[in-house]
């Protein structure tokens, strides 16, 4: 068969299973993010290795475009909670993050784990999946301040754990003599180059916003303002995604009487995320689940009880009501594609550590990814939001 017309049918064939697994979403406990990577498992060469080969090349455009997306819209969701909720979430999304880092280093350091292992997963498990939190939220039309106060921590997950894994990854580095200030130079390039690139690409879309007629020139403006972020950002070598998130804030907060952008993004993102999600379970190894099974559960279970433990630490001291220290724990427990760069970054750069460091990622986030989006999605609906 023609390669065009293979890439074609299987393109078709995937938005319609992606429609029938929101349907079926619809109708079980299993949100349709947890759905689409068991499809994406099922058909990938873990199972029965039903797609194409070349579609292993799509993955890193689809996932690229999708976070760039969904980062924009997380970093207006944050402009916008911030100015009611700022505090509780700057509290929270800093107890969380040390919950589970203090959680997980420190408990495989108990269990005989090397120091530098364990410190870089502990900075490691910090990271959240906002694609797979901010779908589940979607999917069950959350609104409220408890949906405000997540989405905004976990636009700032992502910022602290970049910041703590660059100071974890210099420590490492320094040990080994491998010159420690190099990483904190490539940290600071990183965060402090996609916060000036977002505020150079997102404050001319602001002043743009609202000047143009609504619907295909928004969507245009929209996705052309985005896509140009996320590219440049690449092309620069800094966070994208932070980039993306920056981008949104600037937007939200310069021209707030617009919605305009952030509507025709929500609009034509689902079909980049049906893509993302499927061929992001297609990856997954489910071999690896068991390959280092005592670390890889152990991981689990720290990262798992940090996060809940210091969320509900973090809510306590800012003062929101009960609830929310009860169940944003459990909401904020996905992890995906922030969590494996920083694990990549982490082999690359101390490579005796490369044959544990990424197998446990791998495997703790396929775990993550196929329990966390049903964790999220009764949160929110015991949390009173989600429909």
């Amino acid at each position: 068969m023609d390669a065009v017309a293979q890439n074609l049918i299987t393109l078709g064939v995937l938005f319609l299973l992606g429609l029938l697994t929101d349907l079926v979403g619809r109708h079980t406990p299993l949100p349709r993010v947890t759905l689409l990577i068991l499809l994406g498992v099922a058909i990938g060469p873990s199972a029965l290795a039903l797609l194409p080969q070349r579609s292993e090349a799509w993955f890193p455009l689809v996932a690229n475009m999708a976070l760039v997306m969904v980062g924009f819209l997380l970093g207006g969701i944050l402009a916008r909670s911030a100015r009611e909720h700022g505090r509780e979430i700057v509290t929270i999304s800093l107890w969380k993050m040390l919950g589970a880092f203090l959680a997980v280093a420190t408990g495989l350091l108990l269990a005989g784990v090397s120091w530098e292992l364990a410190v870089l997963l502990g900075a490691i498990s910090t990271a959240t999946a906002p694609a797979a939190i901010a779908d589940v939220v979607h999917e069950v039309r959350a609104t409220g301040p408890f949906t405000d106060t997540l989405l905004g921590i976990v636009a700032l997950d992502d910022a602290w754990g970049l910041i703590l894994f660059s100071l974890c990854l210099a420590a490492v580095e320094a040990t080994n003599g491998q010159g420690g200030l190099g990483a904190l130079v490539f940290g600071a390039r990183e965060l402090g180059g996609a916060v000036l690139l977002g505020v150079a690409v997102g404050t001319p879309m602001a002043m743009l916003t609202g000047r143009i007629e609504r619907g295909e020139p928004t969507l245009a403006e929209a996705l052309g303002g985005v896509f140009l972020c996320g590219g440049l950002a690449m092309w620069l070598d800094v966070s994208f995604l932070l980039a993306a998130m920056v981008q949104g804030a600037v937007v939200a907060a310069l021209a707030r009487h617009h919605r305009r952008p952030f509507d025709a993004i929500e609009g034509i993102e689902w079909p980049f995320m049906i893509l993302f999600f499927v061929l992001a379970g297609a990856s997954l190894h489910v071999a690896s689940l068991a390959a280092l099974g005592p670390l890889v559960l152990a991981y689990v279970l720290l990262r798992g009880g940090g996060t809940l433990l210091g969320t509900r630490l973090g809510a306590k001291l800012s003062g929101v009501a009960p609830t929310f220290g009860r169940w944003l724990g459990p909401a904020l427990l996905p992890q995906a594609g922030v969590a494996l760069g920083m694990a990549l970054i982490a082999a690359q750069r101390i490579p005796k550590l490369s044959e544990e460091i990424l197998p446990v990622v791998i495997a703790a986030t396929a775990f993550f990814e196929l329990v966390g989006p049903v964790l999220a999605r009764h949160a929110l609906r015991r949390a009173g939001e989600g429909a």
